[in-house]
């Protein structure tokens, strides 16, 4: 989207956008400024390990094994260490980032001291299994952080360029047979809400019941191609708790009946006899996710469906998920109370033909590359939060993910050192929060 770029002076820049994009200038201005004489001779878009970059960020790369940890210390020559913004910024010496391929070792290794700080997403282990003897003695502290950003989606989504999910009424029984309550239960213990839209928890979410005002005359051009539920209001099937779900269960069948989809000699399958079936691709690491499945495919089960559950390590799963090779795979995008141009790579229509874009349903809808369109060029707070809420409605009745519960607050254990201030962002644990505005105080 830049048209061209050029030097203007010493320390001078001109960007000429080739678009209107009201976003651009800031996207540009937040770019890494790398250092020329480092990159002359070499092919940028190679990639490899041999070149640690020089940046002009407050931390440089200082040590790395790869697969294993990279150590970040802080640059005593960092340009911008005076300026006003930076205070609070940037307080500890070295910041080390272990990586563990599954959680439960991670999890062991925090509790063996050999990590000081660790996000939990799973509010039952937080409140059963962090007694360990470094909580009990205080060195370890259980801190919990609200926050005021959108839900973003979390759960598993649906690849609509396989034919299995490109009707929607098949994607809905997938939704009503997903046994949320239960399932939140069993992981839980139903301490977690659902995640109910992809702009959830925040002002720019989709209001309940049918669409009005502003929103409405946004989506009202696109009528004819918007699914049930965009116009007319949506909300997420609920079950009664209980392991067998009948009802939803029995939706999901009538959905499937619909689309063409029968239980023959206990077996779903189309009027040529053909099964229905799809292949679940999960990461070894996600033990969280693997467990939701197992519960999942047991519900499937009972409509004739037996889906296959593909687990493999990270560099296969992130090659097939790149090459959208699966058919339902865990997902999850983070938003935040700006949206903007990566709303195209989310779920823009360009994206969904792109290999390793993270349009993974493989959406494309003119209706939401409007209102994106709209998000990007809003020069009133009223357009832009009502363009917000008219593609929370268009993704949200697309049935192209099966969500499970948000996360409305961080949990973070750490050791008792590592403090923060009382006065948390909006954002609460986001992104250059922690550990950036954090800092080591003995105790």
């Amino acid at each position: 989207q830049v048209e061209s770029m050029e030097q203007t002076g010493p320390n001078k820049i001109r960007f000429t956008f080739a678009t209107d994009d009201r976003e651009l200038a800031l996207i540009i201005g937040m770019r890494p400024i790398l250092k020329k004489a480092q990159w002359e001779g070499r092919d940028f878009a190679s990639s490899g390990l041999d070149v640690v970059p020089i940046t002009s960020a407050p931390y440089v790369i200082d040590d790395f094994e790869a697969g294993r940890f990279v150590s970040l210390k802080r640059n005593p020559d960092y340009w911008g260490k005076d300026l006003p913004f930076m205070t609070g910024q940037a307080n500890l010496d070295e910041i080390r980032m272990e990586f563990f391929g599954d959680g439960t070792v991670q999890f062991e290794a925090f509790k063996a001291g050999a990590l000081n700080a660790l996000r939990e997403n799973n509010a039952e282990k937080w409140e059963t299994q962090y007694d360990f003897p470094a909580v009990q003695r205080g060195d370890v502290v259980k801190s919990e952080i609200p926050h005021g950003r959108p839900t973003g989606m979390t759960g598993f989504v649906m690849n609509t360029r396989h034919g299995v999910f490109a009707d929607w009424r098949v994607r809905a029984a997938m939704i009503h047979a997903f046994n949320f309550e239960y399932i939140n239960e069993t992981m839980t213990g139903s301490r977690q809400p659902r995640i109910t839209s992809y702009f959830s928890n925040s002002d720019l979410a989709m209001s309940a019941g049918p669409a009005e005002g502003r929103v409405r005359e946004l989506l009202e051009p696109f009528a004819d191609d918007l699914l049930p539920g965009a116009l007319e209001g949506y909300a997420l099937p609920e079950g009664d708790g209980s392991a067998r779900n009948r009802r939803n269960i029995r939706a999901a069948m009538g959905l499937m009946e619909e689309a063409g989809w029968t239980v023959q000699d206990g077996v779903m399958k189309n009027a040529d006899g053909q099964p229905f079936s799809f292949e679940v691709v999960l990461n070894q690491g996600a033990g969280e996710e693997q467990s939701i499945i197992d519960i999942y495919v047991q519900a499937l089960q009972r409509m004739g469906i037996a889906p296959r559950v593909t687990v493999i390590d990270s560099a296969q799963y992130n090659e097939r998920v790149n090459r959208f090779d699966f058919d339902m795979t865990f997902f999850r995008r983070g938003i935040s109370l700006s949206p903007g141009n990566e709303q195209r790579l989310y779920w823009g229509s360009d994206a969904a033909t792109q290999e390793g874009s993270r349009n993974l349903m493989g959406m494309q809808s003119p209706a939401a590359d409007a209102m994106i369109d709209t998000l990007l060029n809003a020069t009133s707070r009223e357009d832009f939060v009502a363009a917000s809420r008219a593609l929370d409605r268009i993704l949200t009745t697309g049935r192209y993910v099966i969500p499970i519960y948000q996360w409305n607050i961080s949990r973070i254990a750490h050791a008792r050192e590592l403090t923060f201030s009382e006065t948390t962002p909006v954002y609460g644990d986001w992104i250059d929060w922690m550990p950036n505005a954090w800092w080591w105080q003995d105790q």
